[in-house]
Protein backbone atom coordinates (compact mmCIF):
# COMPACT_ATOMS: atom_id res chain seq x y z
CA UNK A 1 0.00 0.00 0.00
CA UNK A 2 1.31 3.32 -0.64
CA UNK A 3 0.57 6.07 1.87
CA UNK A 4 0.43 9.91 0.39
CA UNK A 5 3.18 11.71 2.21
CA UNK A 6 2.28 15.35 4.45
CA UNK A 7 5.03 17.92 4.07
CA UNK A 8 5.74 17.30 7.44
CA UNK A 9 6.10 13.58 7.68
CA UNK A 10 8.02 14.21 4.90
CA UNK A 11 10.23 16.48 7.38
CA UNK A 12 10.07 13.89 10.06
CA UNK A 13 12.19 11.19 7.87
CA UNK A 14 14.18 13.51 6.19
CA UNK A 15 15.50 15.08 10.35
CA UNK A 16 15.95 11.37 11.31
CA UNK A 17 13.13 11.89 13.41
CA UNK A 18 11.94 7.89 12.83
CA UNK A 19 9.82 6.05 15.55
CA UNK A 20 11.89 3.19 14.43
CA UNK A 21 14.31 1.23 12.15
CA UNK A 22 13.10 1.10 8.60
CA UNK A 23 13.30 1.91 5.32
CA UNK A 24 11.15 4.62 2.90
CA UNK A 25 10.33 4.23 -0.41
CA UNK A 26 9.27 7.77 -1.81
CA UNK A 27 8.30 8.68 -5.15
CA UNK A 28 8.02 12.29 -6.14
CA UNK A 29 5.05 13.21 -8.79
CA UNK A 30 3.66 16.21 -10.00
CA UNK A 31 0.22 16.61 -10.66
CA UNK A 32 0.83 18.11 -13.89
CA UNK A 33 3.25 15.16 -14.88
CA UNK A 34 2.54 12.59 -17.54
CA UNK A 35 5.04 10.04 -16.95
CA UNK A 36 4.07 10.37 -12.95
CA UNK A 37 0.67 9.59 -13.61
CA UNK A 38 1.75 6.46 -16.12
CA UNK A 39 4.45 5.25 -13.27
CA UNK A 40 1.48 5.20 -10.32
CA UNK A 41 0.08 1.64 -11.32
CA UNK A 42 3.44 0.10 -12.10
CA UNK A 43 4.71 1.35 -8.25
CA UNK A 44 1.94 0.01 -6.56
CA UNK A 45 1.91 -3.01 -8.18
CA UNK A 46 5.87 -2.87 -6.81
CA UNK A 47 4.74 -2.22 -3.14
CA UNK A 48 2.47 -5.64 -3.06
CA UNK A 49 5.49 -7.12 -4.21
CA UNK A 50 7.01 -6.13 -0.40
CA UNK A 51 4.00 -7.00 1.24
CA UNK A 52 6.08 -9.28 3.77
CA UNK A 53 8.87 -6.91 4.33
CA UNK A 54 7.80 -5.35 7.79
CA UNK A 55 10.40 -2.61 7.63
CA UNK A 56 9.78 -1.26 4.16
CA UNK A 57 6.97 0.99 3.63
CA UNK A 58 5.93 2.99 0.11
CA UNK A 59 5.20 6.77 0.24
CA UNK A 60 4.44 8.90 -2.18
CA UNK A 61 4.70 12.90 -2.13
CA UNK A 62 3.45 15.84 -4.22
CA UNK A 63 6.01 18.14 -4.95
CA UNK A 64 4.02 20.47 -5.30
CA UNK A 65 2.97 20.02 -1.60
CA UNK A 66 6.05 22.10 -0.85
CA UNK A 67 8.82 22.43 -4.03
CA UNK A 68 11.58 23.54 -1.55
CA UNK A 69 12.17 19.42 -1.17
CA UNK A 70 13.33 19.14 -4.05
CA UNK A 71 16.34 21.21 -3.64
CA UNK A 72 16.76 19.87 0.26
CA UNK A 73 17.01 16.52 -0.60
CA UNK A 74 18.68 17.17 -4.03
CA UNK A 75 16.92 15.84 -7.02
CA UNK A 76 16.24 17.36 -10.05
CA UNK A 77 12.39 17.23 -11.60
CA UNK A 78 10.05 14.78 -11.06
CA UNK A 79 9.29 11.26 -11.02
CA UNK A 80 12.48 10.90 -8.84
CA UNK A 81 12.32 7.93 -6.15
CA UNK A 82 14.60 8.20 -2.62
CA UNK A 83 15.39 5.83 -0.57
CA UNK A 84 15.73 6.89 3.01
CA UNK A 85 16.77 4.26 5.57
CA UNK A 86 16.84 5.17 9.01
CA UNK A 87 19.90 4.40 11.58
CA UNK A 88 18.92 6.07 14.16
CA UNK A 89 18.88 9.92 13.66
CA UNK A 90 21.34 9.39 11.18
CA UNK A 91 18.99 9.10 7.82
CA UNK A 92 20.82 7.56 4.72
CA UNK A 93 19.07 8.93 1.90
CA UNK A 94 19.73 7.53 -1.08
CA UNK A 95 17.98 8.35 -5.18
CA UNK A 96 17.37 6.32 -8.09
CA UNK A 97 19.52 7.70 -9.92
CA UNK A 98 17.71 8.98 -14.04
CA UNK A 99 17.45 6.19 -16.40
CA UNK A 100 20.44 6.14 -19.30
CA UNK A 101 17.60 4.87 -21.81
CA UNK A 102 14.41 6.21 -19.87
CA UNK A 103 11.28 4.63 -20.68
CA UNK A 104 9.23 6.41 -23.11
CA UNK A 105 6.04 6.72 -20.85
CA UNK A 106 6.71 6.05 -17.12
CA UNK A 107 10.56 7.50 -17.47
CA UNK A 108 11.64 4.35 -15.12
CA UNK A 109 11.88 0.92 -16.10
CA UNK A 110 9.92 -0.96 -12.99
CA UNK A 111 13.68 -3.21 -12.89
CA UNK A 112 15.44 -0.73 -12.28
CA UNK A 113 13.02 0.32 -8.89
CA UNK A 114 12.97 -3.03 -8.04
CA UNK A 115 17.07 -3.09 -8.62
CA UNK A 116 17.15 0.15 -6.67
CA UNK A 117 15.26 -1.43 -4.00
CA UNK A 118 17.09 -4.37 -3.50
CA UNK A 119 20.33 -2.81 -3.33
CA UNK A 120 18.76 -0.31 -0.53
CA UNK A 121 17.25 -3.68 1.52
CA UNK A 122 20.44 -5.36 1.27
CA UNK A 123 22.58 -3.02 2.79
Amino acid sequence: MIERLSTEALKKMIDGRFDNAATCIIKFYANDCHYCHALKDYYEELSQDYTDEENLHFFAFNIQDDISMETRIGFNGVPSIIAIKNTKKNPNIQQLQDPQRPNKFTWFHVKDIKNFIEEITND
